[in-house]
């Protein structure tokens, strides 16, 4: 059944066949208007029906045979609710009602039911059909296939709601930080420096779980793996020779749900690290690596060829430590900080499921 677009006054098929039956008349005075246009309604690409005021189907076109399963030996003579869903038959006296008064019935969107009892979305048109003296005697049913249509609006309803939750999110999460930078920073530049910097961050981890809204899958988030964030996060602090931090271990994936709290996290730890740590120097080295262990996975985050611990200044009680101090919590894990002659060691230990993706 085809998604055509209606003419320009809104009555589609039915006022084609109107101006087809006056053309008909005008131009051919000697042949016969009715079979004429009987092999139009046969062949047309719409469902055309008819039936008696009494609801029985009187005619039944080949679009009709082909949309709904019935021949036309099946249907004509049989009562047009066989169509009908259960929780849809008021439907049909209050259409005979208006018909029977000689209204008509343009555009009504509704739910039919095939032979195979499968459901279909269509637009119904139904006009009162007239005899020679102008009574009222059946009425005619234009069908349109919607189902596309109301799946792209469904999709499209679908797309807005999850857009509108991620924007909620981020500015939920954007307003928490700007919160808790405006209690650290020194001066406006810095806050500003480092909200661009953490905002950037957010829009990679982003970008790494942004669902596809096509396919099977659409709308559902995309999972990512630690060393993938890693390896986003760290990559603008690679120099030209490359090997300033290298990535050990077993991966592990993340769930979405744990891939920005972790982002702000180790982008914190790496921000710190470029100010007063191993990426800070020339010879500075960074190594973060995975152990998994039965229960547990420890993330040791090690650097080396640092500068002096002197130099770390108030590294331990700004954003990071704050932030750290709730990430950890959230992954009901524990976190330790050593700072070694050669550099600092920060130890994280979460349950196995921390990372898991949903069941």
């Amino acid at each position: 059944m085809a998604d055509r677009e209606y003419d320009g006054d809104g009555r589609g098929t039915e006022h084609r066949l109107e101006q087809l039956e006056a053309g008909v008349r005008a131009a051919q005075p000697g042949h016969d208007a009715a079979a004429f246009l009987a092999a139009i309604v046969e062949s047309s690409d719409d469902v055309i029906i008819s039936k008696s005021l009494h609801g029985i189907i009187t005619t039944w076109n080949k679009s009709a045979e082909r949309v709904f399963g019935y021949t036309a030996e099946q249907a004509v003579g049989q009562p047009i609710t066989m169509l009908i869903p259960e929780d849809r038959l008021d439907e049909e006296p209050a259409i005979l009602a208006r018909i029977n008064a000689g209204e008509r019935v343009d555009h009504f969107e509704t739910v039919r039911r095939r032979k195979d009892g499968t459901f279909i979305d269509i637009s119904l048109t139904i006009s009162p059909i007239r005899n020679a003296d102008g009574k009222i005697i059946g009425a005619s049913k234009i069908a349109r296939d919607i189902s596309e249509r109301k799946r792209a609006a469904e999709r499209q309803d679908l797309l807005l709601r999850e857009m509108h939750h991620r924007v909620k999110n981020l500015f939920a999460i954007t307003g928490s930080i700007i919160t808790l930078a405006a209690r650290t920073a020194q001066t406006p530049a810095e806050l500003a420096t480092g909200m661009k910097d953490r905002l950037v961050a957010l829009s990679r981890a982003h970008e790494m779980t942004l669902p596809s809204f096509t396919g099977g899958e659409a709308f559902a988030e995309q999972s990512t793996t630690l060393f993938a964030l890693l390896s986003s996060l760290l990559s603008p602090f690679e120099d030209e020779e490359g090997g300033r931090w290298r990535l050990h271990g077993e991966d592990a994936p993340i769930s979405p749900d744990r891939v920005t709290s972790l982002a702000l996290l180790f982008h914190e730890y790496a921000t710190n690290a470029v100010k007063y740590g191993a990426l800070s120097v020339p010879d500075g080295r960074l190594d973060i690596t995975l152990c998994s262990r039965p229960e547990s996975f420890e993330i040791v985050w090690q650097e080396s060829n640092a500068r002096p611990v002197a130099d770390a200044g108030s590294s331990e009680t700004g954003f990071g430590t704050r932030l750290e101090q709730t990430v950890v919590r959230t992954l009901n894990g524990q976190v330790s900080r050593d700072w070694q002659p050669d550099g600092l060691v920060i130890r994280i230990t979460v349950p196995r499921d921390a990372f898991a993706l949903p069941s």
